[in-house]
């Protein structure tokens, strides 16, 4: 198409439009084209303007023209897309240089000339919309009641074609990044244009696109509903604006007539009357038919696209509708149409659910609409309430909550705003920032309150006043919020339901619920509010307001009837004349919550305002920080010296200071009033934390290096009060190890050795605790041993200080092996380094043999002593000591296997205590029902009604005993103070058992105690099977110790599985994973999968005999006891067996497991029944195995061809040559005696000669050596173990199973394989020896039912030995 604008200006010019009255003319100059300049006709009458669109009142920006030789191509364009380029009005709209407005009046132009193909190209720009290449002529564009077949017959080509999926709407193509934009700009300009020359009203422009458009927004393509939504609503928007300026016109009208009407005196002209009258009428027409364009879309698209099963669709429908109340709220800002927008709300989807709430953003920004929408705020209040609290997509979140800071104070009750402020606690920054507006408002109303009925004379006074009051209304807000916040936490905590199945605590982190709970998160909340709100909230961003009224006295009681006198307060040189002589103000008096809440604020306050300061100006926001807090944070520390909650808070501002302009403003002796402040907060309190705070402090102070002449004396002065505290406190006492103390005694002792343990943590302590002043008295050292010795006396209010002493000298050890090595290995040491590496080495002995007897020890008195914590904290210190001193490092010290074994003794019982948190027993029984109906599903395809009878009755019985009380997890609040410290009290457990286990303190083996709990104790849990994955894989692969792994992978499968058994756990899914979770340990992939390290096969082969070995035998007791539930629930462990039979086993190593299997099977006389819903997961495993069997075969294997049956769904190439299985199994069936095969040679032969010759009746002694009639190389198998006696012949399996340990595995335990060699010749026999026909097989299948139950084609003959490997053939093909 041209875009030469030249021959468009003289069209346009010569165009002969129909008769119009001058108001009704369309202005000049309203057509931008891409080379307008200041040459063009200007406006005559801008006013006209009025009678437009408002689209057309506002300049639009026009895409120019570009001379350039990169020009767009439609030919390129249609090889990118796809698409045809045949339709001119689609090319435009690609073309980025095209002048959309031009287009569009030259289409209108051909539609007064040509309305057919006019409009046959309009339809065929929609079609190529929707990324279709079928075009339709004039008479079929017209033909209206043809619609449907026409679209029909596109469907059902698109249909067979196969349809992309990507068309112009939501293609990811650069050639259509704008398309959507190009084509709402190409339909408002059309619009506009048609309405301001008439032929919106004259023509069939609208009624051809709605036959068409509505048509197809109910097609079953995507791509044509999505697309003709799409155009339906841009039209209606368009037609929104229209009909608003012919409304706006109308309006104006109906004035002036009035206004003429009302005319006094001489009456208004007849002609301007008239003309007036022609106007109404015209734009009366106008309106209706827009009226119906609007409601034709409505119905036809919107009405049903709004419920589209497409979410896009659907968030389309939503958003316009938002566009459609601003453009038009005189006819959609109603109950009828806003409806939706509620309904929506609901929607499963977050991106509609966002398009509604920002539809109701628009809205409710205009106050004007308050009246319109106050039913539907009422209606939906709620929800919208609910979605600002727990909607699970954040964007969605905040959008609610900019609708509800328009909504504010006007239609928000006090709890409601309470409800929604709640959020400025989020976890989620930008839900905190959000609701930040609304929180303000709150604090205002707060504040203005707090200050009504005040006579204020002076502008500095009423800011001061406001200052103070503000942080007043900023205390009590975070009180009642953070109460009313534990209250709804507390509430959750007690629901036990959830609604969609999901754990409370997932829900309550998916739906970002406020965190935080209890008095010791506090601090954390703290923070969040100053982070959210520092730049709405005046009062949180004003420090020093927040120090002077903190520094007051608030102690003083409010009077019930008017305001009391107060006690005198230190305002600091800024109290307001209000508080006359200092006395505290009731509008700014702060309760005891209060205060606690505002020094947190204080704290986080000042943080931040260092953490936004920017460069260069961090220096002079620290200096003032520091100046306000040399004369304040004394008073501070004074004032709340006896509450440990507030002193901990204020020994941390300490750390915000720049302590060298003590220095620089010459106050030394101020810098040691602050050491002296913090030492006596140090030696008076014995909390950890507030101890914790106050060493952090020192240290800080001792980092002042301008400083160091005072902060030396100051920490030997520290260090001396310590040393005579101690040595106080056991004075006396000859033999502290069996003194008496009394409890104060005990207590100042454990809060003695707690400073100590807290300081020695920070601060190298080794010279103190160890001198003795050349013999005169006993160290530190010996005192705190002595204490430590106290432990074997089992007195269990001296467990705190026990533990805190232990403490104590594990870090005083730390701190020694640092100078040890910061000394390095010396070959030659010097008489002090003897000295000291022995002293070291006696103190190591000594607090070990402590650790060990605390920790994992036996004697009873300490036992029952010795706290959960207590026995936590010993262990740790115990395998830290050990680690310290490991193989690598000097003077290194090894655990012994007993203490090792204890260890992992302790750790399995704390797994099983932490266990005990998170589920609970639930008393009732499973649905008697369910399970009746569940035996039936899977007893189907088994041996018959008899035996199905008699498993019922057996399951009255002993089968359902244990089914009286079942386990279930209960929801635990990961939030929760409790369930927080219960949890990082066990991951610290369990991650210094495998840190001990990776520095090689103790044994791999004891990995199988973490590895079987997997997807038990939560998702933190999970995490380490990782690193426990990498320590095998290094263990196996790298070091060789092939051994290792099969005894832990075995020992982890068993454990996790017994769980399972036991009820413990629901089903067997965290089994499969861990075993999936187990692959990297036999093989490691790299790029492309290529195997770059394998496990040898031989350990593979003993990980699954062994476990076969071991589920086999559960099997089979589950079976004789008549336990069918558990019975279903053991064939389940063959899933965990499948993962772990990697591709990197050869087709021998899988012959192995394969003969392994039957051979456990037949001995344990378990009949695997080949159609029965339960036996699915064995058949996938030995599926599996048959599928690792023909990968690779050796020469002279052959697939053997079986006979089709109806009922084999297994193909042939799943069926292999079993003569070297048989092989296998006779191997693994010969006793430790070798025995030579019978008859190799003669069994074709004697086939050959017996085929039609039926089995006799079946005998019990199979042991004759005369030839059978079809004998199989297997013929050894039952024979050997026949021979003997027929009633000892069970017993055999059962003692090769009870052999099997962790340690050892059965695999290593029996016969070696055979040489690879001795089993080639095996392979060439099976060609010789013919397959058994049909009829053979079926002769004695009704006397082995047991056998194959269900198999109603495949019946075997009798259970001799041949024929036994036959009936296991053809287990192998299904």
């Amino acid at each position: 198409m041209s875009t030469t604008p030249a021959p468009r200006r003289s069209q346009r010019e010569r165009k002969a439009l129909p008769p119009q009255s001058p108001d009704d003319a369309p202005p000049k100059g309203k057509r931008k084209r891409a080379d307008s300049d200041s040459d063009d006709d200007e406006d005559p009458k801008p006013k006209r303007k009025t009678k437009q669109s408002p689209a057309t009142k506002k300049p639009r920006k026009t895409r120019k023209a570009k001379d350039t030789d990169d020009a767009f191509d439609p030919q390129q364009a249609a090889k990118e897309s796809k698409i045809n380029p045949d339709n001119p009005l689609f090319n435009a709209i690609l073309n980025p240089a095209a002048a959309l407005q031009s287009t569009a009046e030259d289409f209108l132009e051909s539609l007064d000339q040509s309305p057919g193909l006019a409009q046959a190209e309009l339809i065929n720009l929609v079609l190529r919309a929707c990324g279709c290449n079928e075009s339709l002529d004039a008479d079929q564009v017209l033909d209206f009641d043809g619609v449907l077949d026409v679209l029909d017959e596109f469907t059902e080509g698109l249909k067979k074609e196969q349809a992309p999926t990507a068309y112009p709407l939501t293609s990811k193509l650069p050639l259509f990044k704008k398309f959507r934009k190009s084509l709402h700009e190409f339909l408002e300009r059309l619009i506009d244009a048609a309405a301001s020359l008439g032929s919106l009203y004259t023509s069939d422009l609208i009624p051809t696109l709605q036959a068409w458009v509505i048509a197809m927004s109910s097609s079953q393509i995507r791509s044509f509903r999505h697309t003709a939504t799409v155009v339906a609503l841009e039209l209606e928007s368009v037609l929104c604006d229209v009909t608003a300026a012919v409304e706006k016109e109308a309006a104006l009208i109906a004035r002036t007539r009035e206004g003429q009407n009302k005319r006094r005196g001489k009456p208004a002209p007849v002609k301007n009357k008239d003309t007036l009258d022609a106007k109404a009428t015209t734009l009366r027409g106008h309106r209706e038919k827009l009226h119906e364009f609007i409601k034709d879309f409505v119905d036809g698209v919107f009405v049903h696209r709004y419920r589209d099963l497409d979410p896009i669709i659907r968030a389309d429908c939503i958003l316009a509708l938002g566009t459609w109340f601003i453009k038009y709220p005189a006819h959609f800002l109603d109950a009828t149409y806003l409806r939706y927008i509620g309904w929506v709300l609901s929607d499963p989807s977050a991106p509609v659910r966002l398009a509604a709430v920002r539809a109701l953003a628009g809205v409710y920004a205009q106050p004007e609409y308050a009246p319109q929408v106050h039913h539907f705020t009422e209606r939906f209040k709620g929800r919208m309430l609910e979605m600002a609290a727990r909607d699970v997509d954040i964007p969605v979140r905040v959008a609610v909550l900019g609708v509800l800071e328009h909504l504010g104070a006007a239609m928000l009750e006090e709890d409601e705003r309470e409800q929604v402020a709640l959020c400025v606690f989020d976890a989620e920054p930008k839900v905190r920032h959000a609701v930040a507006p609304l929180v303000r408002m709150c604090w205002l109303e707060l504040v203005d309150e707090r200050l009504v009925g005040r006579a204020v004379t002076t502008e500095k006074e009423k800011k001061e006043e406001r200052a103070r009051a503000g942080v007043k209304a900023l205390g009590g807000v975070m009180v009642r919020w953070g109460a009313r916040l534990d209250a709804v936490e507390s509430a959750g905590d007690d629901d036990e339901s959830t609604e969609d199945g999901l754990p409370r605590a997932s829900k309550r982190k998916a739906a970002g619920v406020p965190i935080g709970a209890g008095e010791q998160e506090r601090m954390g909340r703290a923070g969040l509010v100053v982070e959210s709100l520092w730049d709405d909230v005046e009062a949180v961003s004003d420090w020093e307001t927040l120090l002077d009224v903190l520094l007051l006295d608030h102690s003083s009681a409010a009077a019930e009837d008017g305001p009391a006198p107060s006690r005198r307060g230190k305002p600091n040189g800024k109290a307001a004349k209000a508080s006359e002589e200092g006395l505290v103000d009731e509008a700014w008096r702060l309760d005891e919550e209060e205060e606690t809440v505002l020094i947190e604020v204080l704290v986080a306050s000042l943080r931040h305002a260092k953490a936004v300061a920017k460069k260069g100006e961090d220096e002079t926001v620290t200096n003032d920080i520091t100046r306000a807090l040399i004369k304040g944070l004394p008073r501070l520390l004074m004032k709340y010296q006896t509450d440990q909650n507030r002193i901990a808070n204020v020994l941390t501002i300490p750390t915000l200071m720049n302590l060298d302009l003590y220095l620089e403003m010459r106050m030394i002796t101020g810098y040691a009033g602050l050491w002296d402040d913090i030492m006596k907060q140090f030696l008076s309190h014995s909390a950890p934390s507030v101890l914790n705070v106050a060493v952090r402090a020192l240290m800080h102070l001792m980092a002042a290096t301008s400083l160091s002449n005072t902060n030396s004396t100051k920490i030997l002065e520290l260090e001396d009060e310590l040393s005579s505290a101690l040595r106080d406190a056991v004075a006396g006492r000859d033999e502290i190890e069996v003194a008496g103390f009394d409890e104060d005694e005990v207590i100042a002792l454990g809060a003695l050795c707690t400073r100590l343990s807290e300081l020695c943590g920070l601060r190298d302590m080794s010279g103190w605790m160890e001198e003795d002043e050349g013999g005169k008295q006993s160290s530190a050292w010996d005192i705190v041993s002595a204490i430590v010795e106290r432990g074997r006396l089992g007195y269990k209010e001296e467990a705190f200080m026990i533990t805190q002493a232990l403490d104590l000298l594990s870090k005083h050890l730390i701190w020694k092996v640092k100078r040890l090595r910061i000394q390095g290995d010396v070959p030659d040491p010097s008489p002090e380094e003897l000295r000291f590496r022995e002293k070291i080495q006696e103190q190591r002995d000594s607090l070990l043999e402590k650790l060990t007897e605390y920790a994992v020890g036996t004697q009873s008195n300490t036992a029952e002593a010795v706290t959960r914590t207590w026995r936590a904290q010993a262990f740790m210190f115990l395998v830290n000591l050990h680690i310290l001193f490991g193989p690598a490092e000097q003077l290194s010290i090894a655990l012994d296997d007993e203490v090792q074994f204890r260890c992992a003794g302790y750790v399995q019982a704390e797994i099983e205590r932490y266990a005990e948190t998170l589920v609970e027993p639930e008393e009732g029984e499973q649905d008697d029902e369910e399970d009746e109906d569940e035996e039936k599903e899977n007893d189907s395809g088994d041996e018959g009604s008899d035996d199905g009878d008699e498993g019922k009755k057996k399951g009255k019985g002993k089968a359902r005993a244990p089914k009286t009380k079942k386990r279930a997890v209960r929801e635990v609040d990961p939030t929760s103070e409790a369930q927080l410290l219960t949890e990082y009290s066990f991951l610290e457990l369990i991650l210094t058992f495998i840190r001990a286990i990776r520095a090689g303190v103790l044994h791999v083996r004891h990995t199988a105690i973490l590895l079987s709990h997997y997807g038990r104790l939560g998702a933190t849990f999970g995490h380490f099977v990782k690193s426990i994955v990498e320590i095998l894989r290094e263990e196996g692969m790298e070091r060789d110790n092939g051994d290792v792994v099969v005894v832990v992978i075995n020992q982890a499968l068993r454990e996790a599985f017994t769980l399972v058994l036991d009820g413990i756990v629901a089903d067997e899914s965290n089994v499969v994973q861990l075993a999936k979770h187990l692959v990297p340990t036999l093989s490691l992939r790299g790029a492309h999968l290529a195997v770059l390290k394998s496990l040898d096969p031989q350990f593979i082969v003993q990980i699954h005999t062994t476990s076969l070995s071991w589920i086999t035998k559960r099997i089979a007791g589950y079976e004789t006891n008549g336990n069918k539930k558990a019975l279903r629930t053991a064939i389940t462990f063959f899933k965990a067996l499948i993962p772990l039979l990697p591709s990197v086993i050869q087709s021998r190593d899988a012959m192995k497991i394969k003969a392994h299997m039957d051979q456990v099977l037949e001995q344990a006389k378990v009949e695997v029944s080949a159609t029965s819903k339960q036996w699915e997961p064995q058949r996938a495993y030995e599926k599996r195995l048959v599928t690792l069997m023909s990968k690779d075969k050796a020469p002279g294997t052959k697939v053997r061809k079986a006979k089709a049956n109806k009922g084999d769904a297994t193909s042939s190439e799943d069926e292999t040559d079993l003569s070297e299985v048989e092989k296998l199994v006779d191997e693994r069936g010969t006793p430790p005696a070798p025995r030579p095969r019978p008859r190799p040679k003669r069994l074709p032969k004697k086939t050959a000669n017996n085929d039609g010759d039926p089995s006799g009746p079946p005998s019990p002694d199979p042991a004759t050596p005369k030839p059978r009639p079809r004998p199989r190389a297997k013929a050894t198998y039952q024979s050997k173990a026949a021979s003997k006696s027929p009633t000892k012949a069970p017993a055999q399996p059962s003692q090769e199973l009870d052999d099997v340990s962790p340690a050892r595995s059965p695999a290593r335990s029996e016969s070696p394989p055979p040489d690879p060699a001795s089993a080639i010749p095996a392979t060439n026999r099976p060609p010789k020896r013919p397959r058994p026909d049909e009829e053979e097989e079926e002769q004695d299948g009704s006397a082995h039912d047991s056998v194959v139950a269900g198999d109603d084609d495949m019946s075997a003959p009798e259970p001799t030995p041949a024929g036994d490997m036959q009936i296991r053939r053809k287990r192998a093909r299904h």
